[in-house]
């Protein structure tokens, strides 16, 4: 037995190892622009090794499987650091956001195309001249005149990011040395996404869950890519989520607090306040129960916002109104958006299904929702929220793959898959057809393994969100 047990650790470690070499190659492959057929294949490849590594790790023991968790975590991170940004330029409108804010201006009052923020341009996020070529570089009027350009996508729109998430760029800002760059966010990234994995493995041991769940975070390919090479806040919010939706069983005002910080660095993390609610309209009704997670929740929201409201002369909400229309929420014939369920029904259904369907999900949740695994109901309205609605960024679902780690349901993990897809594969086509058949493809089949993970579970142990 104990050479069976040496076998499968040494397994799991040469499969760690070949992650982390597949991981290294894909992050330094400048191929977004380029090759996002090529930069695809990278992509699966370290999908099918995380797949067999926590596959293979489920038979080691747990003393061991924790050491390979964490070991495993920080190497899996560390290749975020290995290259600049490769597939998003959203961070550098943190630098920019934490910059502006340390110079005693409100990141909501002015656009970085502004020429009243001028002087606090530089040649890193503001190059000109011959550094302006290249597909992430836009242009920008100076006073001056010339060639000028910026690293910043959307250059003329104010911030989008809420209290919380500005909070971060500007302690990241000011603990930044001198002409560090890029490198302090992807750091910090790396430093959140380590954290999720010591908030997970704390929440699993305290409720004598498998510890070896945490793997589903610690190693996967998202996290790397998304977490700290595009240094995306949305770590942040998936760390605040997890402590929330761990707190709150046993101490509901804390954990709603914990929650309305999540809210408050990307608004996104409200998806998993129905879980936290979880069977809070059930026999009996536990309406004061949930007051106590709603009420702090609202609360630490609010009051993140007081002092930039204060602070600022223009809206705080900043360009979320026009991300919205232009991400095409508003609009049910919008290309790539509710991409699954236009295959089956007419485009003008679209909307009014998915307004239906994920009511009836938080319905359920609230209903027969099991309290002492918020997470699960969280997991169900999140993932349903993704296939429903198939979003294009792949960023967004770093907060799906901590709800998996917590709750165990492996096969949502498809979702994510799907998120890289509609990111990167559908760029390999220029068709609109064809990318919008990709997008679809990808949540379809996502949709699939989940129905399917769900009929398996159901069959063998009738495991489900109900307490």
């Amino acid at each position: 037995m104990s050479h069976v047990i040496n076998v499968r650790t040494a397994l799991t470690a040469v499969l760690l190892a070949a992650l982390t070499a597949v991981l290294i190659g894909t992050v330094r492959k400048d191929g977004y622009f380029t090759d996002p057929a090529g930069l695809s294949w990278w992509y699966a490849a370290a999908w099918l090794l995380f797949g067999a590594a926590a596959w293979s790790v489920r038979k080691v023991p747990v003393r061991r499987a924790v050491l390979l968790i964490l070991a495993g975590g920080v190497a899996v991170a560390a290749t975020g650091l290995a290259a600049p940004p490769r597939t998003s330029t959203d961070s550098y409108r943190y630098a920019w956001d934490g910059r502006v804010q340390a110079a005693g201006i409100s990141p909501y009052d002015h656009a970085p195309a502004d020429t009243a923020l001028a002087e606090l341009r530089d040649p890193w996020l503001f190059p000109s001249g011959a550094a302006c070529r290249g597909p992430d570089r836009a242009r920008i009027a100076t006073e001056g005149g010339g060639r000028h350009c910026t690293r910043l996508n959307r250059p003329k729109a104010h911030t989008i990011y809420p209290p919380v998430s500005q909070g971060y760029f500007l302690l990241v800002h000011e603990l930044s040395p001198q002409g560090t760059r890029h490198k302090p966010l992807q750091v910090g990234g790396a430093l959140l996404a380590m954290g999720v994995s010591g908030a997970l493995l704390l929440v699993l041991r305290r409720r004598g869950d498998d510890l070896r769940g945490a793997a589903y975070w610690a190693w996967c390919p998202a996290v790397p890519v998304e977490a700290v090479n595009n240094a995306h806040a949305d770590v942040l919010g998936a760390l605040l989520a997890v402590a929330g939706l761990g707190v709150v069983v046993a101490h509901r005002a804390a954990g709603g607090a914990l929650l309305g910080a999540a809210i408050a660095v990307k608004l996104l993390p409200a998806v998993v306040l129905p879980g936290a609610l979880s069977g809070a309209l059930g026999r009996p009704v536990r309406l004061r129960a949930a007051a106590a997670v709603l009420l702090p929740a609202a609360a630490v929201l609010a009051l993140s916002y007081l002092p930039y409201v204060l602070a600022s002369q223009q809206s705080v909400f900043g360009y979320l109104g026009d991300y919205v229309a232009e991400e095409g929420y508003d609009d049910a014939a919008a290309e790539n958006r509710y991409a699954v369920l236009r295959l089956l029904l007419p485009d003008a259904w679209a909307l009014p299904v998915v307004c239906v369907v994920m009511a009836l999900t938080v319905w359920h949740v609230l209903r027969r929702g099991d309290p002492r695994r918020p997470w699960c109901g969280a997991l169900l309205v999140t993932g349903a929220a993704f296939l429903l609605m198939t979003p294009g960024y792949s960023w967004y679902a770093l907060l799906l793959v901590a709800l998996v780690a917590l709750d165990g349901r492996w096969e949502w993990l498809g979702v994510a898959v799907a998120g890289q897809a509609a990111y990167v594969t559908s760029r390999a086509f220029d068709d609109p057809h064809a990318v919008s058949a990709t997008v679809a493809v990808a949540y379809g089949v996502a949709a699939a393994v989940t129905l399917g993970g769900w009929a398996a579970r159901r069959g063998a142990d009738r495991r489900t969100c109900a307490g």
